[in-house]
This record gives structure tokens, sequence and C-alpha cells, in this order.
């Protein structure tokens, strides 16, 4: 008795240890999922999380069950009409054998094989869940396709659910006739004989039948085929051009014929026991399917087609032309000519004085630095790399902004202090906005801030009249702890405080996380996120709230996840907040006669290659529209999603879906309202498009004789082939009589293994000002303009206009001398703007010491105009010399010309004659100093060297004092440039309480 105790208690501790460790997987995957419904319900789209979800559920379920019922009543059937005995004994030894060996497990594999292929099925299945959806809900679009004549809507939802549904029984029927087949052959049902091969008349009935239905679906499966041919890409246009219309879709309905036909065969075969009819029929359907479907099409294309491609295609390729430009938009453009000079007459900007008092001086993508070392304050925060664009009301006039909030960045906290609770219990948040003007700057080159300061004060407001904390923005710790009961003390660092090295503390007061007072959500939260310090920590409290999954999106992507969302997320203070606005659109790749576009590479510039964007999923579309706006409140994370197309059928079966997550954009609030603007990505793919789909002549088209390129950027490495990314700008165009904000982009002929004419053949522009009343969307809003440039003008584009400005002797110069001294000169983005009745190109110029604290300044401004270019201190003075001395507008840094006035109580001499000869004495100390270093570089004396940088540096600031004193004169040709000194990094300044 006592030797059977030892196995059993073994055989009792291993089913012990499996019940326990699916009770540990399902409590894991329980956490997940109910903190998921936590989150959802706390930001008011529980309505999305249950929706999909029980949705995905019961698409699985059903495929699950269709698959595993296919397979187990195939095995089932299979199994019970196995035969009593074989006719080869021989054969039957070998079968017994395989049946001995398989039968103590039998009932396992009959039941856990079905299980197996429901499973996968399912989970197929469940990934389809949005076309499901979007099939029960659809709606019309009021549009014909050219060819079949049904509406938009049946190929964008109809079609797909279908194409869906008949592939996945397609692989039901296969996968359950396999395993039948095979379970007729284990069993002897199918024998491989000397003679052929044996089927007793159950296995014949089953092939049968399963045959017949796999050539039904099949049939369906080529009907359904007619119409995808106006949704392919496989021509050189896209859809069903003259051999689909003319050869593939009428062979594809025969085929359809033809496989029904030869399935009937099949169920009389399966009644009769003649299976030479069935034989003959799936021969000839396979025959025909070549013939038909590949042969006699090329033949077509070959013999008919290509010589005469022009005139047979003309129709089709209309129809690409005309469905393209629907389904992205394009329209409704409107195109001009722009008969643009390139002479730059005296007082030609006068009728574009708006615009030239609102030309953007401040690089986004290089001023951060600036931003972090005079407005970071503490090494916990931090600025993205890339600033945004926005406009803002100041004065009574637009102003426009360079903005960014001041976000929270944890890991620059010392090491000492990185423990859990720092990490997330005290180090929470960010601290307020800042912004500068677009068109100005300070004497010194640093930006003229409108927003600055902890506490945040400014035109945009203070701590009084908007919410400055950022608890939710793009670069949020995973997850923070916040709230605490009333009275209790506060345990979040807030801001820097007037005392010195002082911070003061706060607590949140908003709803912003699921709670994680209770014991139970504590435990749920702590394996979600795999840290016992949250269930143990005494940071914790009953009020504790768990903020995550931050930033904003992220956000809008889990609660819109039939959107696809813009890659560039920008604040704006709005209601008294600081809220993020997000764009979102929705896609199809199904829309007929339309050309597709991958997202990722129609989206590529030099932004997301360097990764100051978040580049779009590498997914092809061929139909967009911007239908939602969003906007994601950076104190607590609340989302609210605006319909902002509500035209578009994709949102309005979305909308049927989902019929409480959005609302009408009518409910959008004033202040919401003039910060929405053309959302970049958008933009991006269809000046991609309209590369090609400028022309709507098919003849031309066919041609391709005016295939244009958007411009490589040429402010980085011309080898990188990047193209130059939109620009957001105040702009009037030619046909307005005031400016707005637009989005810009420009084009140049074809580009062709990396080669093109770098001149200006078109410039496009996006109205983004939607106005400022609450739920009025601004008529103007989203009307794209193109102003196209007659090739024979030979306008230079943006590559000439920068290979202009690095080979202009004056300006090469002053700018190689700066770069020999320990100063950086760094080229801002080029703007292209129409204006002066022609192209105007300005670029700002930033000079960067070396040093760690060291930040870029704007020195310098660069334009050009023809075959022109101006070099001056500030922008107002750069476009007079461009001008003859008057541009005829201000620009909007004219209050900085001038920088350091003369004495006027010193003696009377030639204008500026002394601030010359200083400025000469300075540059040849500098060229003096720069040769005598080079020499004790070469002699290996770096002591020497050293004292060689030292007066390059301070020759250079000589230089810079004595070119500011110097009077601007109207010249007849580009002046010579003054060298410019390198200026040293500004101190980070104390923060005021």
């Amino acid at each position: 008795m006592s030797t059977g105790r030892p196995p059993s208690r073994r055989g009792a501790l291993t089913p012990t240890l499996i019940v326990v460790a699916l009770v540990v997987v399902g409590f894991i995957f329980f956490a997940n999922v109910w903190t998921d419904v936590l989150w959802y319900r706390q930001l008011g789209f529980i309505e999305v999380f249950l929706t999909e979800n029980l949705v995905r559920i019961g698409i699985f379920a059903a495929g699950f069950a269709v698959m595993f019922l296919a397979v187990f009543f195939a095995i089932r059937i299979a199994y019970n009409a196995r035969p009593v005995y074989a006719p080869d004994s021989e054969i039957r030894d070998n079968l017994n054998r395989y049946q001995a060996q398989l039968e103590p497990v039998r009932r396992v594999v009959m039941v856990g094989l079905p299980v197996l292929f429901g499973l996968f099925a399912g989970s197929a299945a469940a990934s389809q869940w949005q076309k499901v959806l979007l099939f029960f809900n659809q709606e019309p679009f009021g549009q014909p396709d050219p060819e079949f004549n049904l509406d938009i809507s049946f190929y964008l939802m109809t079609l797909p659910f279908l194409g869906f549904v008949t592939g996945f029984l397609i692989s039901v029927v296969v996968i359950a006739g396999i395993a039948g087949i095979l379970t007729h052959y284990l069993y002897g049902s199918i024998r491989l004989m000397e003679r052929g091969v044996f089927t007793s008349r159950a296995a014949q009935i089953h092939i049968a039948v399963t045959g017949a239905a796999f050539l039904v679906l099949l049939g369906i499966n080529f009907w359904l085929d007619r119409y995808t041919a106006v949704q392919s890409n496989s021509g050189r246009w896209a859809g069903a051009l003259y051999t689909d219309v003319n050869a593939v879709i009428p062979t594809k309905a025969i085929l359809a014929v033809a496989a029904v036909l030869v399935a009937i065969l099949f169920v009389v075969a399966a009644v009769i026991g003649k299976w030479r009819l069935p034989v003959i029929g799936t021969a000839m359907l396979v025959i025909t399917s070549i013939l038909a479907g590949g042969v006699y099409p090329w033949v077509i294309q070959q013999f008919q087609v290509r010589p005469s491609e022009e005139t047979l295609e003309r129709e089709f390729i209309e129809r690409n032309i005309e469905n393209t430009r629907a389904a992205y938009g394009l329209d409704k453009i409107q195109v001009d000519r722009y008969e643009a000079t390139n002479t730059a007459s005296t007082g030609a900007l006068a009728p574009d004085a708006q615009t030239t008092a609102n030309i953007r001086l401040l690089d986004p993508n290089l001023i951060s630095d600036a931003f972090s070392q005079l407005e970071q304050y503490r090494p916990y925060y931090q600025f993205p790399e890339a600033l945004n664009v926005d406009r803002y009301e100041v004065d009574g006039k637009i102003q426009d902004t360079v903005i960014a909030v001041r976000e929270l960045n944890p890991a620059n906290v010392t090491s000492n202090q990185q423990g859990w609770l720092n990490q997330h219990v005290v180090y929470t948040h960010g601290y307020g906005v800042v912004a500068a003007k677009g068109n100005k700057f300070t004497v010194d080159g640093k930006p003229d801030f409108l927003q600055s300061g902890i506490p945040s004060n400014g035109v945009l407001g203070d701590d009084s009249t908007y919410e400055p904390r950022i608890y939710f923005g793009e670069s949020s710790p995973d997850y923070s702890i916040v709230g605490a009961p009333d009275g209790a003390a506060p345990r979040e660092l807030d801001r820097p405080s007037g005392r010195e090295g002082g911070e003061t503390q706060y607590t949140f007061k908003g709803n912003g996380g699921p709670n994680v007072g209770s014991f139970f959500n504590r435990v749920l939260y702590a394996i979600k996120f795999q840290s016992s310090d949250l269930l143990l920590s005494d940071g914790v409290n009953p009020e504790s709230q768990v903020l995550y999954d931050r930033n904003p999106r992220e956000r809008v992507e889990k609660v819109a996840p039939y959107l696809t969302v813009d890659g560039n997320a920008y604040p704006a203070v709005v209601d008294g907040r600081v809220k993020w606005i997000v764009d979102g659109y929705t896609t199809s790749q199904y829309y007929p006669y339309s050309q597709q576009e991958q997202l990722s590479d129609a989206t590529a510039d030099s932004q997301t290659t360097s990764g100051r964007t978040v580049a779009l999923p590498n997914s092809t579309v061929n139909y967009i529209r911007n239908s939602v706006k969003a906007t994601v409140d950076a104190y607590d994370g609340s989302v609210t999603l605006y319909a902002w197309d509500d035209q578009d059928p994709l949102l309005k079966s979305w909308q049927k879906v989902f019929p409480t997550s959005l609302k009408p954009y009518s409910e959008m609030s004033g202040d919401v309202m003039s910060h929405v603007r053309y959302p970049e990505d958008l933009f991006k793919v269809q000046r991609q498009l309209l590369g090609e789909y400028h022309v709507t002549d098919p003849s031309s088209f066919y041609q391709t004789k005016d295939v244009w390129s958007v411009p490589n950027d040429p402010t980085v490495d011309s080898e990188s082939g990047v193209k130059q990314p939109p620009f957001y700008m105040s702009l009037q165009m030619p046909d307005q009589d005031k400016p707005a904000f637009q989005l810009t982009s420009s084009f140049i002929p074809q580009i062709v293994n990396g080669n093109a004419r770098n001149v200006l053949y078109g410039f496009l522009a996006a109205d983004s000002d939607a106005g400022n009343q609450a739920g009025v969307k601004a008529e103007s809003y989203g009307k794209l303009r193109l102003l196209q440039i007659p090739p024979e003008i030979q306008v230079p584009g943006p590559g000439q206009a920068q290979n202009k400005f690095n080979s202009d002797p004056t300006v090469s110069q002053a700018l190689n001398l700066l770069r020999q001294g320990a100063s950086d000169v760094l080229n801002g983005n080029l703007l292209t703007l129409p204006v002066g009745g022609g192209i105007l190109y300005v670029q700002p110029v930033y000079l960067k010491s070396t040093g760690e604290t060291s930040y870029p300044t704007l020195q310098r401004v660069l334009v050009a105009f023809g075959d022109k270019v101006g070099f001056a201190p500030t922008l107002d003075e750069a476009l007079k010399q461009l001008f003859g001395g008057d541009s005829g507008a201000a620009a909007g840094d004219s209050d900085n010309n001038g920088q350091a006035p003369a004495d006027p109580a010193a003696p009377t001499t030639p204008a500026g004659a002394d601030a010359k000869a200083e400025l000469k004495a300075a540059l040849d100390e500098a060229n003096a100093a720069i040769q005598a270093g080079q020499a004790a570089l070469s002699a290996g004396d770096f002591a020497a060297y050293g004292e060689a940088q030292e007066r390059i540096s301070a020759a250079l600031k000589r230089a810079t004092e004595a070119e500011a004193k110097i009077p601007v004169a109207a010249p007849e040709a580009t002046p010579a440039p003054a060298a410019t000194g390198a200026p040293e990094a500004a101190p980070s300044p104390s923060p005021t309480s």
C-alpha cells in the first residue's frame, strides 16, 4: 500500500500545477482586459471598446464555428463511412498499425484538430471586423462607377466584405475536404492500387460534394473578380482598361458560369457514380481559365492595344484621371496661370505688404535649442526637436507663431533621484506654453517671445486665464499616479518657485485616469505595469488616479480605431486650456479607377526621415478624407472627436457604428476653430498625386510630357534625395484680397534617376483658415490653389535658389569666414512665396557657437528674386537690397534695422565711414588669425592654435558690432555682406515667481 502513495501524489501534483498556471494566465488576461475597460469608461468611449470587441468576438465565434463544424463533420463522416475490411491484406496490415497507434487518441484528435483549425480561422476572421461593420452600416456615395454603374459604396463597403466571406469559405471547404480525404485514406475508403485508385461509394460522394462546393465558391469568386477589375493597379493606369473591359471581364463571367456547371456535374456524379463528365469538365475549366483568363487577354493587349494604345485607352485614362482626382479631393482645385517675372522692380512688394509683414523667419526645426536654453529652466523639462507653427490674434492682428509646450523629461533627473516614487508620483507633468513671433526676433537674434516664463505669462494668458500644466503630451512618462484626498499634502513637483532652487508642489484635480485607490484596482495595474511598487507604495492613496497612454495621437487612435492619424499633433491655447489638435483620416484602397499610393512613401520628407514628425504606416490607399478633427486636453487627457467632413460616406458609416463617439463640428468652439489647420499628411499625399494628375487631358497624360516632382529639400544633404516638407505661413495668393494661413509647397520638373531641371513649374497652397466663429467653418477653408508657371519663363526652383545663396561671392565669403571660427552656420527653411509678381525665396541664417549650452541665433536673412540675391541682418534690409533700395513693403523685423544707431553728438563724418573702417580692420584681423591658426595647426602647436581661435572669435565679434553701425543704402547691385560674429551662448534665465 505504501509503495503506491508517492506516484499518486506525483500524479495529483501535475494537474494542480496546470490548474494554477491556467488561473494565473487567466487572471493576467483578465487584468489587461479589465484595465482597458476602466480606461475607456473613464474617457467616455466605452461604446468603442465594447462594440469593437463584441463584434470581434462574434466574428471569431462565427469563423470558429464554421471551420470547426466543417472539419469535424468531414472527419466524422469519413470515419463513420470506413469499410469493414480492405481488399489488400498487406495494405490493410499497414493501415491497421496506423489505426492502432491513433486509436488511443482518436477522439482527442477528431475534436482537437477541428478546434485548432477553428482557432486559426476565427482569429483571421476577427481581424476583418471593420469590413463586416462597414458592410452592415454602409452609406451610399450617390455616385456610380463608370463601368458597372454601381454606387461607389459597393466597391468600398460591399465588395470587400463579399470577397472576405468568399475567400474564407473557400479556405473552409479546402481544409475540410483535405481532412475528409485523409481520413478516408487512413481508414481504407481510398486505396492506391496497381490498377488505379480505389474509392468507396461514401468517399466518392464526399469528394463530389466537396468539389461541387469548391467550384460554386470559385464561380462566385470569378464573378466578383469582374468588379475588382475596376480596382486593379496592375496596369499602367489604375482601373479596368481596354483589355480588362473587352477581354478580362467577359471571360471572368464565362468562367463563373463554367465553374457552376462543372459543380453540377460533380453533384450528378455523386448520384449516378459516373466520374467521366466531372473530370472532363474540370479539365476543360482549367484549360478555359488558362486560355480565356491569360492567353486571350495577352493576345488582345499585344496585338490590338499596343499598336493603338493612346487611342484605345483614352476613355479609360480619362476615367482614371477623374476618379483619382475625386478620391483624393483634387477635383475642385483652382488652377491659375502665373506669369511670374524674374525682375525685382523697386516697390514691387507694395501689393503684398500684408504678406511681407508676416514672412516667417523662425525655423521651427532649428529653434528648439533656443527655446530649451532660454525657457527650459530645469533639466527635467524639455521641448520637442521640431516646434509647431500656428497663429494667434495679437493687438487685433493675426500673428504667425512658433509654439511648443514645456514637457516633462524625467529621464534627466539626477541618477540618485531615479526611484519609482520620483518617476511615477513626484515628476508627473510639464508646465506651460512657450510661443514666439514667427516674423520677428530680438536684436541679438533670439526669439521674440509672446508667451514665456514660469509662471507662464504673455499675450496668450497666464496661470489665472489658462491651465498651464501638461500631463498629456508627446513625451509624457509611461504612467503617473496622481490625485489625493482633500487636505492631503501635495506630492507632485509642480514648477520652479522664486526661491533659489525652490520648487512648488501640486495635486492633480481633474479626472484624467482610472481610479487605483481600491486594492483590487491596484493589483490589476500592478500586473499591467509589472510593478510591485504600485501595489506597496504609500504614494498611492484612495483618491489616486493612474494616467497612461498619454500621447495625443495614441489616445485618438485608441478611441477611433477606424482612423489613420496624422503624424503631427500640435498644441494650442484654447478655451482656457492647452489642447492638442489631431487630424484623423478615413481611408480606403478600394475606390474604382483611383491610383493607389503608399502612405509612408507619399508623406516621406526631410521631417519624417529625421524623426521630427511621425511617419505614417506603410499602408496602401486610393481614397482619403480629413474626416475628423480631434482635441486632447493636455491637463486631463479628455478626447473630443469632431465630424469635420460630415459629407464623407465612410465617416457616416462609422457614425452609425459608434453613434455617441463623434460630435458635429457645429459644437466646436470659436477658439478651437481658429486654430484648426489643413493637415500636413493629407496635403503631402495630394501634392504627390498632383505632380501627375494636374494634367486633365488624356492625351497629354498618356504622353507624360508634363510630370512634376516635389523638389528635394535643399537645406539637407544633397545626396539624400528627401523631399522638401510643406510650410505653414500667412500668405495672400494672387486671387485673394487678404492673407490667409496657408500650407504651401512647390513643384519642379520630374526627377528622373535623381536628376531634374530645378526650375519652378507650380506652387500649391491649401487654405488653412477655418475662421473663428463657433460651429461655423469658413467657406474658403480647404481650398486648394495651384499656380502654374509657364516653363519658358525659367523661374529658379528651390534648389537653384539655394545654389545661388551658396555660390554668391559676397555671401559665400562671409559665411565661409564664419565657418572658420568657433561657430556653425545653419541654413533655415527655404520659404517660397509668390509675391511681387514673381517668386521670392527667403531663408534665415542662424549661427550656433560651440559648446553644450549653445543655441542658434538668427543673424542674417538671405533672399532671392530671379537672379538677384540679398543678404542682410534683417529681412527688411535684405528686401530693400533686392528691390533697389525700396521693396514697397515693410517686413516684420523692420524695427531691428539700425540695431546700433550712431551717436548724434559724434563729429560729422561720411555716413558709416568709421564703422566701415572698423569692419575692415576686424575682418583683416580675423583673416590674419585664421592664417596663423592654420600655420600653428600644421606645426602641431596647439597652444598657438587655441590663441588664434580666441583672436578669430574676438575679431568676428568686433566685425558684427561695426557692421551694425553702417547705415543701409540703396545699392545698385547685391552689396557685399559683412561678416558676423558668433554670439555667445546666453545663460539660462533664472525662474521668476
